[in-house]
């Protein structure tokens, strides 16, 4: 009687998988996140914590909300994560100047620092994972393929 080979020893079959869009777009995500936690480490920020100090960095004043809705985000989430950057002394809340109930995001000093050192280095892996793309030409039809399926509502 010969061995089977184990499972993980073979080439697995996706099926039906393979075909679907949401798959797909869910394997490159977990691909690119695996990425970006070893390249971010060390600064210890996650992909989504880098997306609220994008956010903020661009529209200093947001109101925690509005940074939570432009992200598709939870504001009970929001809450955590910048209770994190902000005790890592990178993001500041201040009181909301039309809704004293709120607070708006702004950037810290140091904030604005470690901003610049984490787009330099995702953007170094950002470009060694688009070498697979054929150029920049089919960079931006995917940003662009990817743009029209974040925005599609059913």
């Amino acid at each position: 009687m010969q061995d089977q080979p184990k499972k993980s020893d073979q080439e697995i079959d996706f099926g039906v998988l393979d075909e679907f869009l949401g798959y797909r777009l869910r394997r490159a995500q977990m691909n690119f996140f695996a990425k970006f936690g070893e390249v971010c480490e060390d600064l210890g920020i996650s992909p989504g914590l880098f997306a609220v100090l994008a956010i903020v960095e661009r529209n200093p004043g947001l109101t925690q909300t509005a940074v939570a809705q432009a992200l598709g985000n939870d504001r009970s989430a929001m809450v955590a994560a910048v209770d994190k950057l902000e005790s890592k002394n990178l993001l500041e809340r201040r009181p909301a100047i039309n809704d004293r109930r709120s607070y708006a995001l702004f950037m810290t000093d140091a904030g604005s620092q470690f901003f610049v050192n984490a787009v330099e280095r995702v953007s170094c892996y950002e470009n060694e994972m688009a070498k697979c793309l054929d150029g920049e030409q089919e960079k931006q039809w995917l940003l662009n393929a990817l743009e029209r399926l974040a925005n599609k509502s059913l």
